[in-house]
Parts: C-alpha cells; sequence; structure tokens
C-alpha cells in the first residue's frame, strides 16, 4: 500500500488502472490514496480496498493481454487509447479486483454468494480462464445428489437463472433447468417455488430428468403456482384463456390417481374435467386406449417417470395402473419401436386374456434398472397383477427398502411370500385393508356363511405369468437364496392370513422388529404365540382385535428368552424377556387376555413408549403392576381403571404426549380432599402433577373429566392438537369458549353429548385456524347455521351427527362455499333435506372420499345419481334416508352400478327400508370390482302403545345387519344383531 500518487511510468511492461466504484458515497471513503501493485497482490488488504471508491492499480501490460479479450481489444488496438500506459475503469469494484486476483495467480473461492460477481466480471472483462472456474463450480455443486449437503437455495437459483437469461450465459440456464428438474420434489417444497419464472418451470417440465414421487406432485405444484401468479379474476374454470395454464399440458394426465383429480373439480372445472374423462376412459377400455396411443405415437404420455434421481414412486389410487403401464417405464428409450409395442401390448393381455402371447416375444430385453429408488407405494391399484408386479420391483428396483400395496385384495399371502424371496433387501411392507366389520368381542353372530372366491383361474394364471418373466425377461444371475431383511411388516385388517401363513413369513427373516396384525381374525393364539417364540427380535406389535391369549402372554413374558446385553434400568435387570423389550404394544379389543394374564404382561412391560390397552379387561391391579418411565402415548378407553392407579402411571412419566380416557367410568368426578397423594409433605391431585410435568399433544377424555380439571391441565394443553371429548365429560361454557386459547394448535375436535352455541362454535371455528377435522355428536345447545358463515379453509373432515336437524339446502351450500377443501362428509338427523342435496354436495365437494347420510330426510328418494359425480368415493353409506313411499328411494342394482360409477368404491352400507325394490341385489366380486364389504341393515316393524289405531303408529325399529366381506380366498356372509 502507498498514499504518494504516480508521476509517472519507467516500465514499458506496467500500467495504472484507475479503478473507481461509482456505487459508493464520497462521504463514506478513505480520504487516503490507495496505490497497490499486482506484484504483492497476496497481500492486499482486501476490506479497505473494498470500502474505497478509487484505487490506484500497477499491473502487468501482457499478463492483462494474455488473460482478457477486453484489455487485449484495449491495449493491442489501432485506436489511439491503445497505447496509454493509464486506464480510467468505472465498475463494481469487488468484481474488478477479483478478475485481477485469478489473472495475476490468485486461487479464488467460488461461493454462492459471489459466483454471479465472478461470471460477470470474467463475462465483461472477457476472462475464459475464470468463465471455466464458474462453469465448473456450478456444475459441481448442482449435480450434488445429496440435498443436505447443498449450498443454492431456491432463491439463489432464480437469481442465476435471471441474470444468465439477461446476459445470455447459456451453460448457467441449463444447468439451473437440470439442477430444478432433477432436484423437482425438493423444489416444490421450498416457500419460494411460486416465484420460479414461467420460462424456468416451463422448461422443467420438458426436461428428461424431470424427477418426481408422482404424477400428483407435478399437477399440484403447478396448479399451486398458477394460482399464486394467477390474478384472481383469471383464474377462471376455463383454464385454456390464460397462458399460465399451457404448462399443465405437460401434465400426464393419465396418470393421475383418480380421486385427486375428481377433487380439481371444484377449482379448475374444465381441466379436472378432462381428466377424470381421460381416467375412467383408460380404466374402462385400456385396450382399446393403449392401441390408440401407439397408433398415435404418444406412449410417452403413459410412461411413469422415473429417472436415476428417483427415490420414490407413488402410483397410489391409480385404479386403472397396469402391468403394461409400470413396464412401459421401465423399458429401454431406444427399444425397436415395433418390438416394444409388441412387449406393450403383450403386457396388455396379461390382466385380461391368457398369456400365449408370450410367444411373440422374439428375445428376451433388459429391463431398466433405477439403483436410487427406495420406496414405491402402489396402494389402491385393483388392476395389477402382483405375482408380476413382484417380478417388476426386483428387476427394476435392486435397492428397494419401502412397499406400500395398502388396500389391494388380491394381494395375497403367497404373493408376500414370493415377495420376501425375490426382493431381500426390502425391509418394509404394508399391506393393510379395511378391518373387518365383524368383531367377534362386539357383536352377536346369528350366521356366517362362506364361498370360495373366483380366483383360481387368476392365481394359476399369476404363476404362469412368474415363469414367464423369469424365463423372458433378461435378468441378472441368481445368488445363494438368503433371508429376508424385513425388519417392519403390516398385514392389518388381513383376514385371509392364516397361523400357518405366519410360520411361513417367521422362517423366511430374522430380523422382524415390528409387526401389525390387526384386525386378523383367522390367527389363533397358537399360532400368534409360535410365531412369537420364532421372531425373537420383535419390540413393536400392534396387535389389536386379535384372539391373541394366554398362550402369547406365555410366550412374550417368558424369562431369558432373548437378551442381548441391552442396557435396561437397574430395577429391572432381571427381566431378560421379549415384552421387557417392547417399545409399542397395542392390544384394543383382546378380550381373549383375561385379568391374570394382563397384570403379567403389564409387569413385564417396562420400556414400552406407545402403550394401548382400549377395550380390554384392564383393572387396577394390572395397572398398577405397570413399572415403565418412558410412555409417549397411552390409551385406557373403555377400560375399569381409577384415578387413583392412573395417576401413580402418570407421575412417573413425564415424556407423555398423548392421553386418551373416554368411557372409563371409574375416573368418576372426586375432590381432592377424597383423594390426595402425598409429594414431599404436600398434597396433590394427579392431574395437577400431570399439568406441570407433561406437554400434551393428543387428549380424549369421557368420564370423570370437567371444566374443574380442565382448569388444572391448562399448563400441559398448549401444544395439544387433536381433542376428544366423550360422553361422560362435562367442559362447560367457559372451558369452550377458552378453547382456542388455551390450545391454539388445535386441529382435531370431537365433542360428544356436550351443550355447544353459535358463541362458542363461531369462536372456535374462527380462532383455530389449522382446524383440519370437527366432529360433532349428540350435543345439544342453541347451535344455528349462524356458525356455518365462518370460513375453514383448512378442514378436511366434518362430521355433523344429530345435531344439526335446521339444516337445509341453503346451510349445505353456505357449508360447501366455507369448507371447500373437505374429503370426508358425514350428516346425521338432517330432516329437511331433500334430492337437491345431492347436487350440492357432489358439485361443493367433487372431492369427497368418504359421504355418510343417515336420516336425511328424503336425500334419496328419487335414487342415487349425483352422488356418483363424486369419482373418488371409498366409503358411501345411505340409510334412512326416505320417507315411506311405495317405489321410490334405492334401486334393486345399486350396489352393482356404484361399483361401475365409483372404480374406488371399498365399502358400502345401506338400509332395507330405503330399497324402493324390496332389497338389495348381492353381485359377484367379478361385478362389483373393488367393493370389499358391503352392510346392509333391516329393519322390523313394531307398533307404537300409544297410538293403536292407524298404521303409521308402526315405526320400523333395527332387526339385524347383513354383513358381506370379501377376501382374496372366500366371500364371507355373516347376519349380526347389531346394526353396525
Amino acid at each position: 500500500m502507498a498514499s504518494t500518487s504516480i508521476s509517472s511510468i519507467d516500465d514499458e511492461e506496467t500500467i495504472v488502472l484507475e479503478l473507481t466504484n461509482p456505487t459508493l458515497l464520497h462521504d463514506e471513503l478513505p480520504k487516503e490514496e490507495i496505490l497497490i501493485s499486482t506484484s504483492e497482490i497476496e497481500r492486499w488488504n482486501l476490506p479497505l480496498i473494498l470500502r474505497s471508491s478509487s484505487i490506484t492499480v500497477r499491473a502487468n501490460r501482457s499478463r492483462l493481454i494474455q488473460c482478457s479479450s477486453y484489455f487485449r481489444a484495449l491495449l493491442c488496438g489501432s485506436f489511439s487509447e491503445s497505447s496509454l500506459n493509464h486506464v480510467l475503469i468505472q465498475w463494481n469494484l469487488e468484481a474488478i479486483v477479483n478478475v485481477l486476483q485469478f489473472i495475476f495467480g490468485c486461487s479464488l473461492k467460488v461461493r454462492p454468494e459471489n459466483f454471479l460477481l465472478l461470471l460477470e466480471g470474467a463475462l465483461f472483462f472477457g476472462v475464459e480462464g475464470l468463465l471455466l472456474v464458474c462453469e465448473s463450480w456450478f456444475i459441481k455443486i448442482s449435480s450434488e445428489r445429496n440435498l443436505s449437503c447443498q449450498q443454492l437455495s431456491l432463491d439463489t437459483i432464480i437469481e442465476f437463472w435471471n441474470f444468465a437469461l439477461e446476459q445470455g450465459v447459456a451453460f448457467v440456464q441449463e444447468l439451473c433447468k437440470d439442477y430444478l428438474a432433477r432436484n423437482f420434489v425438493w423444489v416444490v417444497s421450498c416457500s419460494s417455488f411460486t416465484k420460479v419464472p414461467y420460462d424456468l418451470l416451463y422448461s422443467c417440465m420438458e426436461h428428461p430428468q424431470l424427477t418426481v414421487d408422482s404424477e400428483k406432485q407435478i399437477c399440484e405444484a403447478l396448479l399451486h403456482w398458477i394460482s399464486d401468479n394467477t390474478k384472481s379474476s383469471e383464474c377462471a374454470a376455463t383454464y385454456c384463456e390464460n397462458d399460465h395454464f399451457d404448462i399443465l399440458k405437460k401434465v400426464k394426465v393419465c396418470l393421475l390417481p383418480l380421486g385427486f383429480a375428481a377433487g380439481l373439480r371444484r377449482c379448475f372445472s374444465q381441466f379436472g374435467n378432462e381428466i377424470v374423462s381421460a381416467i375412467l376412459a383408460l380404466q374402462t377400455d385400456f385396450s382399446s386406449t393403449l392401441r390408440d396411443t401407439i397408433s398415435e405415437d404418444k406412449l410417452d404420455s403413459l410412461r411413469i417417470r422415473i429417472t436415476e434421481y428417483s427415490e420414490k414412486i407413488v402410483l397410489s389410487g391409480c385404479v386403472h395402473m397396469t402391468i403394461a403401464l409400470l413396464f412401459m417405464a421401465v423399458l429401454p428409450i431406444d427399444l425397436d419401436v415395433t418390438l416394444k409395442e409388441k412387449m406393450i401390448l403383450a403386457f396388455d393381455q396379461l390382466n385380461y386374456r391368457s398369456v400365449d402371447f408370450y410367444k411373440i416375444i422374439e428375445k428376451p430385453v433388459k429391463i431398466l434398472s433405477f439403483e436410487a429408488v427406495r420406496k414405491v407405494d402402489i396402494s389402491r391399484c385393483p388392476k395389477l397383477h402382483f405375482g408380476a408386479a413382484v417380478e417388476w420391483l426386483r428387476l427394476a428396483f435392486p435397492s428397494l427398502r419401502m412397499l406400500k400395496a395398502s388396500h389391494c385384495l388380491q394381494f395375497r399371502m403367497g404373493d408376500l411370500c414370493y415377495l420376501l424371496e425375490r426382493c431381500p433387501l426390502v425391509n418394509e411392507i404394508d399391506l393393510t385393508i379395511d378391518i373387518s366389520s365383524v368383531i367377534r368381542t362386539k357383536v352377536s353372530v346369528i350366521s356366517t356363511t362362506a364361498e370360495k372366491s373366483q380366483l383360481s383361474d387368476r392365481r394359476r394364471h399369476n404363476i404362469t405369468v412368474r415363469n414367464y418373466l423369469l424365463s423372458n425377461i433378461a435378468k441378472p444371475a441368481l445368488g445363494k437364496p438368503v433371508l429376508s431383511s424385513i425388519s417392519k411388516l403390516t398385514l392389518e385388517g388381513r383376514n385371509d392370513i392364516s397361523d400357518m401363513d405366519l410360520l411361513k413369513i417367521s422362517a423366511l427373516t430374522d430380523s422382524l422388529s415390528y409387526i401389525n396384525i390387526k384386525g386378523c381374525t383367522l390367527l389363533t393364539d397358537v399360532g400368534i404365540s409360535t410365531f412369537f417364540s420364532k421372531c425373537l427380535s420383535i419390540h413393536s406389535m400392534v396387535l389389536s382385535y386379535t384372539t391373541i391369549g394366554r398362550d402369547s402372554i406365555l410366550v412374550l413374558c417368558a424369562d431369558n428368552i432373548f437378551h442381548d446385553g441391552a442396557d435396561v434400568h437397574d430395577n429391572q435387570k432381571h427381566f431378560h424377556s421379549m415384552a421387557s423389550r417392547l417399545q409399542q404394544l397395542h392390544l384394543d379389543g383382546c378380550k381373549g387376555i383375561d385379568r391374570n394374564s394382563m397384570s403379567q404382561l403389564l409387569s413385564h412391560v417396562c420400556m414400552v413408549k406407545i402403550l394401548s390397552l382400549r377395550e380390554t379387561f384392564l383393572m387396577d391391579d394390572a395397572l398398577c403392576n405397570f413399572i415403565g418411565s418412558s410412555l409417549e402415548s397411552l390409551d385406557v378407553s373403555e377400560t375399569m381403571v381409577s384415578i387413583l392407579a392412573l395417576s401413580s402411571l402418570l407421575r412417573r412419566n413425564p415424556d407423555l404426549r398423548c392421553l386418551k380416557a373416554t368411557g372409563c367410568k371409574n375416573l368418576h368426578q372426586i375432590t381432592s380432599d377424597e383423594v390426595t397423594l402425598t409429594s414431599g409433605g404436600r398434597s396433590k391431585n394427579f392431574l395437577h402433577g400431570l399439568s406441570k410435568s407433561c406437554n400434551l399433544e393428543d387428549v380424549a377424555f369421557g368420564w370423570g373429566f370437567s371444566y374443574v380439571q380442565m382448569e388444572e391441565l391448562v399448563p400441559a394443553f398448549a401444544k395439544v392438537k387433536e381433542i376428544t371429548i366423550g360422553l361422560g365429560a362435562s367442559l362447560g361454557h367457559h372451558v369452550l369458549h377458552a378453547l382456542p386459547m388455551i390450545c391454539p394448535l388445535i386441529e382435531s375436535v370431537v365433542l360428544t353429548f356436550q351443550v355447544i352455541s353459535d358463541t362458542v362454535m363461531r369462536i372456535i371455528l374462527e380462532s383455530l385456524r389449522y382446524l383440519r377435522v370437527l366432529g360433532l355428536h349428540c350435543c345439544l345447545g342453541d347451535w344455528t347455521s349462524f356458525s356455518f358463515r365462518t370460513s375453514m379453509p383448512m378442514l378436511r373432515i366434518l362430521r355433523l351427527e344429530w345435531v344439526s336437524p335446521w339444516m337445509t339446502n341453503d346451510d349445505l351450500t353456505l357449508l360447501t362455499q366455507n369448507c371447500s377443501d373437505l374429503i370426508e362428509l358425514s350428516l346425521s338427523g338432517c330432516k329437511l333435506l331433500d334430492s337437491y342435496s345431492q347436487e350440492i354436495i357432489s358439485s361443493g365437494w367433487p372431492g369427497l372420499t368418504s359421504i355418510h347420510l343417515e336420516e336425511c330426510g328424503k336425500i334419496t328418494l328419487n335414487g342415487v345419481s349425483s352422488l356418483f359425480n363424486c369419482k373418488g368415493l371409498e366409503d358411501l353409506l345411505l340409510r334412512h334416508n326416505v320417507s315411506a313411499q311405495r317405489g321410490r328411494g334405492i334401486r334393486r342394482n345399486f350396489i352393482y352400478h356404484s361399483a361401475l360409477k365409483l372404480p374406488l368404491l371399498r365399502k358400502v352400507a345401506l338400509d332395507i327400508c330405503d330399497a324402493c325394490e324390496g332389497g338389495f341385489d348381492s353381485p359377484s366380486h367379478l361385478e362389483w370390482q373393488y367393493i370389499s364389504a358391503v352392510r346392509i341393515s333391516r329393519c322390523r316393524p313394531q307398533r307404537c302403545g300409544f297410538d293403536l289405531q292407524t298404521t303409521s303408529s308402526c315405526k320400523p325399529v333395527h332387526k339385524d345387519t347383513i354383513i358381506l366381506e370379501w377376501n382374496s380366498k372366500e366371500l364371507r356372509t355373516t347376519i349380526v344383531k347389531e346394526r353396525i
């Protein structure tokens, strides 16, 4: 550094550069003049230099000319300035200094913060070497696979893109496209996603490496972007009127879930209708649609997006998904067109006809492999043949770890064993289906019959498919058989799984740590206990509504059955049983566990974090045997525990987040004088202790819970997100009024037999902005439609059961306007509704997946037609919605008709009273498609004792319920006394 001016230049190779920074104010600058030389560039005082408005730099002329096209043109040209030894440059001072540093050999560290500065300097001064450095850095950092290691924010990428577009920097534009396309899943999760320029977003949609979890994810993201970037007046239902809507043409609409598409019709009616029509056409006549697509050379519109960067594939709810579409996505893109057409058409025939078509395939085809894919979700895809699907998974995703195939009745237990053998790296499988309505401990069974399902041909067909795939598709050589890595297995609701199936599973794995067999009614206590004795590493069990009993408890509690030296508490070191290692245990409704067995089990369970004992023979003595102190969730609903036993447990578990105790009649209200617990000479009831130690997030209370207890628990309720107040509880008007202040984060409110009013509901609905679930059951009070005037944009589930007899069509319309995104609706006792109410429901909430309508006036008097417009319906209950008028109501073929109109429909509940032809046809499984359960209630007339003169004095009362349930093995028909 120097403070003297330069009066002469002696060295012909030296040039003086006077650099001025026009962005700084004169009064902010140092008073002294700064003179520096590139020969000392390593020792430059950069902070001082960059604070100056003007500096003088002595630099080597030849080096500048050699490295910079700017200086080469300036100093070597034929114009007069070329011979000057003094050059004035007005530019961003930091950019000039960085360029000089690079030219004269200093190493520059490129960062997101200085990338554009360096790039701009390199472009302006024509420094090719610095341009290459910038490009190499951007290529390297934008190709990182681990997002957690990335330093580029979406805002930064947008800034880069805008600069590149303005300056015409092609490599930056291309790398921005590549980066956003490969990381689109992350991009759509960013708060600044809607700021992405249209041109950049559009180019991502056309990018061959666009990586998403599902086509739904793309569609949701684009609609969100459009809604945020389009004025409300322009966001019309006719989307083609706005240029921004052109981007939606890039969505492969035939790969969207039907339920999602149906929901789009509310705000984007034309777009939603087009998607629904395309999906239904594909679902109804896949073969014709496929042939048309091939002839029009539009196969890409049916090709699932899978790239080398894909980690998750989600196809859930695509009712039209077939093996042909699955394999189309993993066939080589450069495959001969003729062979590709033969393969695709052959796989299409796989779903409907014989397998002789394989003879037309002339040679094996190597399936593309995607190493990065870890999770695949093919839930609710009824057209898939799982024997072939397993081979697709094995060949295409060798690193697969998680498979979700819930609500797929056609997935048999044989397919599960086949999957474990063929995909040994998979460690998590979910095969959940709906739990049977026939829970023996809850209903009184009158009769049961069963008939074999019509699946024998399909089963043989699957075996043939497997054999073909093994012999005709090129695949890597198989190694020695290995045990499956499965650690988490969910079989919830599978009433087709037997003890033998469990034993087969246990023989294929030695690493199972989580098992869910909730509602598996065919399993016996002996089978379950044998399974436990072979799978000793299980530490999480969901056994609700099974026949688990004494044999299984003895296995779980057997000392020294399993011990690997894991750390336990000092007072628990003598416990080396399987039960002592459990972290999660659900025994809801397990009536086979008697009082003694329950006591024995709880005396061993000491490390459990989640404990659910709802509807069991749980008594105080058993609960007092529990010595664990790690509980995070506890459910003792519908048991006989008392306040004393519960209080002792709660004091030892300060990390409790979920507490449910509805239906516990022994938790009656008592004063603190009658029940006190002494601690350090002070008397405190258990609620006071709970309020000091816990931060609850999910609570459910009933008997014995009142506004007094609520006031005690206020400190513990600050983080509550779900609250259920059931029968026997009494909160009082002032507590409900203050609920939003006590629990500001609430997402779910369910009130049963409570006293409510317009004021209370208005405050709750206006203040709880995160509310997603609202359930009101048999509540009293002066509640009217006034509360419906409150907007509830986040609400997804609404249940108004026996609380709104005054509801009219106008009220229903108001609800559709203020609760626009409902997916589940339940209305009971709304006797003023009529047939037009169906149109209000279906047009206001086209995306509904569940509709329950009971005793709702005359809503089905003229049949059911408008509700069929809710194409994503999965659960439909229609009972007692027709006045006693001959020839009016629901037609006999309703079940068959609804199955055709609603491809995702799984559960139907009806009442004979609503049948206009005296009953309902019970179609075979092949006719009712995806439906897994039908419940038909029957009534009998009963004369009212106060009026013996008129026929109207005969009132219908419940007689019984016919339940038809299908699984992969049989169709079972059960008649029970209860109305379920």
